[in-house]
């Protein structure tokens, strides 16, 4: 991290020659939707991180004829993969973001806040917020492998209702919901592997009734995009949803975790948010 950071500093300062950069460095969460909201108007604000600081950056300049551009260096940059960022290098990822073409792309709302990428109801979040708790001394995967075993030996599942327009789609038990404008979630899980960012529609995967040992088994044609015609997967897309269970059940957009609530309401501004994604 440290090398990357002095290649960032090096870049930067290059490109600081030619282009009026300022450099705000986050000290908190919360912060980068402050620096969003305050930075100029028509201006481009780059989120040098991961999807946490892409979210907050998203969530900063909704609303304003800003646009976000995105250097990715975090663990999953599931939103620089949606709109083809994710296996630039450093600097043509810098290079992109000040100088590249900006298209419009859906923006996501659950509960009337916005999300980029990815929204997780159920056992991902689950996993995601015993993540938190592991011990210490577990990094990555072998993290990822504790929450998810963790949460396996305490699993009981929700019963969910998902309604469009008035009609239900769904119901009964359920692992998981990813409400999704991108494919993938999680550093790369392809969950619905033929979202589209600019359909105007959100992309839903829905997994009912799974056993502990089910849930081992699928998790590794879920990592390989070949779950999808599993009996017990489901597949929807619309405009708006309503996800509602008979619990609390935790949530996470764009891996950011949300508080468990037994409704979310989803919808999308169809090319709501403009981002930097081609290079000039």
């Amino acid at each position: 991290m440290g090398q990357m950071l002095r290649q960032l500093e090096a870049a930067i300062t290059r490109y600081a020659r030619c282009c009026d950069i300022e450099i705000a460095v986050t000290q908190a969460p919360g912060h980068a939707i402050q620096v969003a909201q305050s930075a100029p108007a028509g201006g481009r604000v780059i989120a040098v991180g991961g999807d946490g600081t892409v979210h907050e950056v998203v969530r900063g300049i909704v609303g304003s004829d800003k646009t976000i551009g995105v250097v990715p260096i975090g663990s999953g940059n599931d939103f620089a993969r949606m709109v083809g960022l994710h296996k630039l290098s450093l600097e043509a990822a810098l290079h992109t973001a000040l100088h590249g073409t900006v298209r419009n792309v859906d923006l996501g709302l659950v509960n009337d806040r916005p999300y980029g990428a990815s929204l997780g109801i159920g056992f991902d979040a689950a996993v995601a917020r015993k993540a938190l708790t592991a011990p210490t001394f577990l990094r990555g995967m072998p993290r990822y492998l504790y929450s998810i075993f963790a949460v396996l030996k305490e699993l009981e599942l929700p019963n969910l209702e998902l309604i469009q327009n008035h009609q239900t789609l769904y119901r009964g038990p359920s692992l998981l919901v990813a409400l999704m404008n991108g494919s993938c979630y999680g550093g790369g899980i392809p969950i619905v592997p033929d979202a589209v960012p600019t359909d105007g529609l959100i992309s839903v995967a829905v997994a009912g009734s799974f056993s502990r040992l089910a849930v081992v088994g699928i998790l590794p044609r879920l990592i390989m995009g070949k779950h999808v015609h599993h009996p017990r997967m489901h597949f929807f897309r619309g405009a708006e949803f309503v996800v509602r269970f008979d619990r609390p059940v935790p949530a996470h957009s764009d891996g950011e975790l949300l508080e468990p609530s037994r409704e979310y309401r989803v919808g999308v501004i169809p090319d709501g948010l403009r981002v930097i994604a081609q290079a000039a």
